[in-house]
């Protein structure tokens, strides 16, 4: 028994230092393992038990450091910058946490979507690319260099190039969406890698760190300069940035419904994390370049979507058409958190990012369980469903209540402190008076939107033929996960207040934070 005891202990041990490369190996050998096996049967269990493994994880990496410590760990006994470093923080386990949780929730949904929406034949293959997404999605955030940001972004990217054809079962254009996605993410990953090349040229490393400590004192180099905005151009059209989001209405239109959730709830954050850890952590906040961009450029376009984006979302007639173009609004009040610079402003939107992110995946899991039940998302096809599904629709009126930012619920404290933010900018400069005032404007456009949407479940006449009962149960326990989440994070915000506000201060921090400090775990 003492013997059992101690192998237990030194595996456990083991495995804890290996928590980061677990993180990402562990979906990453999934797929292949679902193609292998080519059993439908087995794809989902094995999908699911590597999701759930990647959440647990995620979860014990940001208990490690959400007290502002990190974990370095280096690959293949290289230290770096030799070699390839995996870094978690509390910036990026936030973001990591949001990923594998989605990731995991999202699969029950699936069971029964899944087989709804895509052909039989096609399961193994949906599956294994689910897995390769995630793993993409994980490794962008996780790594600590640059052309390893490249190598993961193009995984997530072609494994979702494909997730979204899979919706052709149901509407072809699925086809057409999937490749003007593939034809805006290839310019997007251009534009990424042409910029990591200029940094590559200007200082001879494309560990993260070390770039951050070697341009710390080049603030005035042209290719230094250049290089930053290719790495923003890039990762701005991932990130569905406006003008660059024409992509995104469509991908979400046409895609099937859970792949719609994954990525409303994930693809677009990691993409802004990545932004916010070149921006803030590679380059210094306090090169006039950086904060340029970010207050010409970046704080000017987010109000645009955010106004934009909303009116446009106002006048849809299909439920997922209407919530991807709120998206690209919400991704507009995250980057306006990041144009602020200051650290109410940055804790807002690193907040945002994760109370969006459950609040959209519930509301297309919601928009999900009515194509499930009446072959379509246009609202003259769920008419009067509130009556015969009150339980999906309760939990799609939470989402709505959390999108424009109701009190008791998650999505309130992130545009608070987006507002406070503008009011602290304004007592040095008036103007930002007027963007206080557009932040609230706008949240009253999501109003509309989402009262759109209530009316249409709850007050139009049913359709007499309709046969629509209430979602199977597979599909309503995450959405209902997700809507206790939604309510409870309106109500206990210290945890993710704390954590985002220790993130904020470490990528204010700027070159400072990515320099090795205190490892607090690794493998040589």
């Amino acid at each position: 028994m003492a013997v059992t005891a101690h192998v237990a202990e030194t595996t456990a041990r083991t495995l804890a230092d290996h928590l980061p490369i677990l993180l990402v190996l562990v979906p990453f050998c999934t797929a292949p393992l679902i193609v292998l096996f080519g059993s439908r049967r087995l794809a989902w269990p094995l999908a699911f038990i590597a999701s759930l493994a990647a959440f647990v994880i995620a979860f014990l990496l940001l208990l490690t450091v959400r007290e502002g410590n990190f974990v370095s760990y280096t690959l293949g006994g290289w230290a770096p910058p030799l070699g390839i470093e995996y870094r978690v923080d509390a910036a990026n386990a936030f973001v990591l946490l949001l990923i594998s949780g989605i990731g995991a929730i999202t699969l029950p949904f699936a069971y029964v979507s899944v087989k709804d929406e895509v052909r039989k034949r096609d399961h193994t293959l949906f599956y294994a690319a689910w897995m390769l997404c995630l793993t993409g999605l994980l490794g962008m955030v996780v790594t600590g260099d640059a052309f390893n940001v490249f190598v993961f972004l193009e995984i997530s990217s072609l494994s979702t190039y494909v997730l979204v054809a899979q919706g052709a079962a149901r509407d072809r254009r699925a086809l057409t969406a999937a490749y003007d996605y593939l034809i805006m993410g290839t310019i997007g990953a251009t534009f990424f890698v042409i910029g990591l090349g200029m940094l590559y040229m200007a200082t001879g490393t494309l560990n993260l760190a070390d770039l951050a400590d070697r341009i710390a004192d080049q603030g005035a180099n042209r290719t230094v300069r250049s290089g930053f905005a290719f790495i923003i151009v890039g990762m701005g059209l991932k990130v569905a940035m406006f003008p660059l989001h024409l992509w995104l209405p469509k991908a979400y239109t046409f895609a099937p419904s859970a792949v719609a959730v994954l990525l409303s709830a994930t693809a677009t954050k990691a993409a802004i994390y990545v932004v916010l850890r070149f921006t803030f952590s590679v380059y210094n906040p306090n090169f006039s370049f950086t904060t340029n961009t970010l207050e010409i450029i970046f704080a000017p376009l987010a109000i645009i979507a955010m106004f934009s984006a909303s009116f446009v979302a106002v006048f849809q007639t299909n439920f997922k058409r209407m919530l991807a173009y709120s998206s690209i609004a919400q991704v507009g009040y995250i980057l306006l958190g990041i144009a602020f610079l200051s650290e109410t402003g940055l804790t807002a939107a690193i907040l945002h990012i994760f109370n969006h992110g459950i609040t959209k995946a519930l509301l297309f899991m919601g928009a999900g369980a009515l194509v499930l039940r009446t072959g379509g998302s246009f609202y003259t096809q769920a008419a009067g469903l509130g009556r015969k599904m009150p339980i999906t629709c309760g939990a799609f009126v939470i989402g709505g209540l959390s999108l424009i930012g109701v009190p008791g619920t998650a999505g309130f404290l992130s545009k608070f402190l987006l507002v406070q933010a503008a009011l602290e900018k304004a007592a040095d400069n008036a103007m930002y008076l007027a963007v206080a005032v557009a932040i609230v404007l706008s949240s009253l456009l999501s109003v509309v939107y989402v009262w759109r949407a209530i009316e249409v479940l709850f007050l139009q006449e049913p359709d007499p033929n309709s046969t629509a009962t209430e979602a199977p149960l597979m599909m309503l326990i995450p959405m209902w996960i997700l809507a206790a989440a939604v309510i409870w994070f309106g109500f206990s915000t210290d945890f993710l207040y704390d954590t985002a506000n220790q993130a904020a201060l470490g990528l204010l921090d700027g070159s400072k934070g990515m320099l090795p400090a205190a490892i607090l775990g690794g493998a040589q």
